[in-house]
């Protein structure tokens, strides 16, 4: 299935927001690609989404980081759009 998640990590505490963010960030890039700023994509197993579930939720801040993982199923194509002279961040990959 193919993995879209998205993060917001509240820096009202700079120092422990910032701590989270590194955190979240180094997760995110075990499993998924780095698309844009707080945005990772990717495909994932059942097992790999759990345990990308059970990481993140150990690193945020439940009440008041917010995290959005869209899953769409095999078999449903998915298309990007780039409305900017930026290239594609995943071009590169094979």
């Amino acid at each position: 299935m193919y993995i879209i998640l998205v993060y917001d990590i509240d820096m009202t505490n700079e120092v422990e927001g910032q701590r989270r963010l590194n955190n979240i960030r180094k997760v995110c890039r075990k499993y998924l690609n780095h698309v844009q700023y707080s945005v990772f994509e990717g495909n994932l197993s059942e097992g790999k989404l759990a345990k990308l579930e059970k990481e993140v939720s150990l690193v945020i801040d439940q009440s008041s980081d917010s995290v959005i993982i869209y899953i769409i199923p095999d078999g449903v194509s998915v298309q990007r759009r780039i409305l900017t002279k930026s290239s594609d961040p995943l071009s590169n990959i094979i």
